[in-house]
């Protein structure tokens, strides 16, 4: 019995990170409190883990969380009454019919109830995305809410301190139950006015999948899986942005290397040794017509659209030594001019490297050594000692792959980083 109930412990949990942001969402939309939905979310998950190592995990386990969860809802709204006056236990009473009608026509239907998008997780995203919040506090909001990051990833993925990653994600609970934002999707102008922080959290909670911040595993394929979902949902219902087409063709494109990113024991393999047999060519295929549609529409490219044109470029080469790298440092070049940023040129270094040679890119890496926000960026030494080892100057290599090591916090990526520091020490 206890193995059982360790197994179906084991299976609640994959199943939560799965499921709760949309456990959330429907919660939140009919509640208009995200506090409280992740309330009755918590609550839900309690009681899967109390009932189902004797009934066993159901055919639908998201539906059972779901409904759970708005029944505690429900209840607590019932409860919430009772210590009002009789104006309020009307409008409450009132308030718990409507939730309860809203529920059960959610159940019945795929499509939106009141608004563009039919998607509670979308409807989250949205609501975390208020223009209310701060940007950096919409972001963090959503990924920790929507995309199941802790506050330490957050940080991480923004290089701020976790403490104030903290103090943003609750001031911003606050601002939106104080406001009483509505858990839909905007119309219009405010639509687009929310799109570009929708976009970067959709993004962010991709690139924590594709290369987790944390943890034992490389990778967080379900992350990878929810932002793809997100992508596909927006691109279809606004196939004529052309940051939209971007940001999906950049995911696609990307997540097509995901079975080769990873050895047999699961070690990461880096981009030029992967065996491109093993990319997903359905992926790359989906991801290419969208990058043609989003190229086709009028107006300058955005930033997901200029990504996406370089991810093209090592999809196009049939091997490594293929890939146009002239090409990609020309779209870094217009990236930085349009976004602007230390891990862009970071990230344009390396393609100058392989395009015009590791000393004219190290001249690169050298100028963002004293910058501030990648004080703590592991990959900004692990670049440089990619660098010092192909000039062969091995012993600087080491120190640089050595502390790039101390500063990961993926153990995979520890572990190469390691490896590589050896390797170092060894060809001396």
């Amino acid at each position: 019995m206890k193995d059982t109930e360790q197994q179906v412990s084991s299976a609640v949990a994959a199943i939560w990170r799965i499921e709760s942001a949309k456990v959330v969402g429907a919660v939140a939309r009919l509640t208009r409190n995200l506090s409280l939905a992740e309330d009755c979310a918590q609550d839900a998950l309690v009681a899967a883990l109390e009932t189902w190592p004797a009934t066993g995990i159901p055919d639908n386990p998201g539906a059972w969380l779901t409904t759970a969860a708005r029944r505690r809802a429900l209840d607590r709204i019932r409860h919430a009454r009772l210590a009002d006056t009789k104006h309020a236990e009307l409008a409450l009473e009132l308030d718990a019919a409507h939730a309860a009608r809203e529920a059960e026509l959610a159940d019945a239907r795929d499509a939106a109830l009141d608004d563009d998008i039919g998607d509670d997780v979308l409807r989250l995203i949205f609501a975390a995305c208020h223009p209310l919040l701060a940007p950096e506090a919409r972001a963090a909001l959503t990924l920790k809410v929507v995309g199941g990051l802790s506050t330490e990833e957050i940080a991480r993925a923004y290089l701020k301190p976790e403490a104030t990653v903290a103090q943003r994600i609750v001031r911003a609970k606050r601002t939106l139950a104080a406001a009483h934002v509505p858990f839909e999707v905007p119309r219009g102008v405010e639509l687009g006015a929310r799109l570009a922080s929708v976009l970067e959290v959709v993004y962010l909670i991709f690139n924590e999948g594709y290369a987790a911040t944390a943890g034992d595993d490389w990778m967080r394929p379900a992350l990878c899986d929810e932002a793809l979902r997100l992508g596909q949902v927006l691109a279809r219902r606004m196939p004529d942005t052309t940051e939209v087409l971007g940001l999906a063709a950049l995911m696609d494109i990307q997540a097509s290397r995901l079975a080769a990113r990873a050895d047999a024991e699961g070690n990461p393999v880096l981009l030029l040794d992967q065996d491109r047999g093993r990319w997903d060519r359905a992926l790359i295929r989906r991801g290419l017509a969208a990058l043609a549609r989003a190229e086709a529409l009028p107006g300058a490219f955005g930033p997901y659209t200029l990504q996406a044109a370089i991810a093209a470029c090592h999809a196009r080469a049939a091997t490594a030594a293929d890939t146009d790298w002239t090409r990609i440092v020309a779209l870094y070049d217009a990236l930085e001019a349009l976004a602007p940023s230390p891990v862009v040129a970071l990230n344009r270094a390396v393609a100058v490297g392989m395009a015009f040679g590791p000393a004219a890119a190290l001249e690169l890496v050298n100028e963002l050594v004293n910058e501030p926000a990648l004080e703590n960026y592991h990959l900004l030494p692990s670049v440089r000692g990619d660098l010092l080892a192909k000039l062969d100057r091995l012993d600087e290599a080491r120190a640089e792959f050595e502390r790039a090591a101390t500063l990961a916090r993926n153990a995979r990526e520890r572990a190469l980083l390691y490896a590589r520091a050896a390797a170092c020490r060894m060809e001396q």
